[in-house]
């Protein structure tokens, strides 16, 4: 059995689960019902009614119903997952500590807790608890010993003005043309996330072409993100006026030109180049000196690509990180040429070699 992407099932998650076949999806992206436990009307200051989530599919008998149910999408999606996929679930502090237990009781292996911090939250209108500012996703490889789960990790940090991204996101909640409306103008779904937090998560741990899960589509941000980032969807939602909002919106969406969705590539992946090579190469040659950025140290280069300054000897990081007195350097940063144009770091000539391997 092939699983056809880019479609919405209609139907309870677990049951459709069921059908789809063993190992199939790349990620699985789940904002499962909170079971916000809520009391009672919450009414603002003025006695006006705000539209909390009230919905029969947000209400469960107890915790012990609720995380039952939780064990058995999660073991549903286990199953459909494959072996060096990964787990998306985004909860509040009413269900997010009990979904986590769940997720490492089955196997999962946590790699991050990311906080997504509302920069437009909703205000605490009785004025008895904090503003409840952020809700909490969690990042789950399929296994611990799964080493091979897509992490983009350099294509987040030049997102981020090449800065490392961090676990905390500063995301606005969904607001304005974003939020999907019934026919009377109101908002279809009370807790549709933005398509921005998406983004994020599908860039972070995906690549083009991965069929993304989410069994709790709702109006279809997921899939909507999905089909701009060049992924595939499936998406099952049980509400059938959800689904068809969902698919009316995934419809509108253009796609990024293929060529647009490449992303910066990781320096690990890319071929090992030891220095000696740039040497056997004839791009440095024994005798030639390499200079530290400001050009006030200088270190000679020998045959088998080690530096030497006066009785000193060692690899390109050695001699940087002794040179500044640090336990640590990378020396292909550190040390630099002297071309036409002045310095250039050694990087450029690795660069030049790794061009040249195709």
């Amino acid at each position: 059995m092939t699983l056809v992407p880019d479609q919405i099932i209609v139907g309870d998650c677990i049951e459709q689960l069921a059908k789809l076949p063993e190992k199939s999806v790349d990620l699985v992206f789940a904002d499962p019902p909170y079971n916000l436990q809520l009391g009672g009307d919450l009414l603002r200051p003025d006695n006006s009614k705000v539209d909390a989530v009230d919905d029969d599919w947000d209400r469960f008998a107890s915790f012990e119903a609720y995380d039952q149910f939780t064990i058995a999408w999660l073991t549903a999606c286990r199953r459909v997952l494959k072996d060096d996929g990964a787990l998306w679930v985004i909860g509040s502090y009413h269900n997010i500590f009990r979904v986590g237990r769940s997720v490492q009781d089955l196997g999962f292996w946590i790699l991050n807790d990311v906080v997504w911090r509302k920069s437009n939250p909703m205000p605490n209108f009785k004025g008895t608890r904090f503003a409840n500012a952020h809700e909490t996703l969690i990042w789950a490889s399929k296994s611990r010993g799964a080493r091979r789960y897509t992490f983009n990790y350099d294509a987040l940090k030049m997102a981020n003005e090449e800065l490392q991204m961090r676990s905390d996101w500063n995301l606005p909640l969904c607001t304005g043309d974003e939020r999907i409306k019934d026919e009377t103008g109101a908002k279809a779904h009370p807790t549709q996330k933005p398509e921005a937090l998406l983004h994020r998560v599908i860039l972070s741990s995906t690549r083009p072409g991965d069929i993304i899960l989410d069994p709790f589509f709702g109006v279809g941000t997921t899939g909507a993100a999905a089909r701009r980032l060049g992924r595939r969807y499936v998406g099952i939602e049980r509400d059938t006026k959800y689904a068809e909002l969902a698919r009316q919106r995934i419809a509108k969406v253009i796609p990024v030109a293929p060529a647009d969705l490449d992303i910066t590539g990781s320096k690990k992946s890319e071929p090992r180049v030891p220095f000696g090579q740039i040497v056997e190469a004839g791009l440095l040659r024994p005798g030639d000196m390499v200079w530290c950025p400001k050009g006030e140290r200088a270190a000679r280069v020998r045959a088998d690509g080690s530096l030497a300054m006066g009785d000193l000897t060692g690899s390109i990081h050695k001699m940087g990180a002794m040179v500044q007195s640090q336990p640590a350097c990378n020396g292909w940063t550190y040390w630099h040429f002297k071309t036409d144009k002045g310095l250039a770091p050694i990087d450029v000539l690795r660069a030049k070699v790794r061009a040249e391997m195709g």
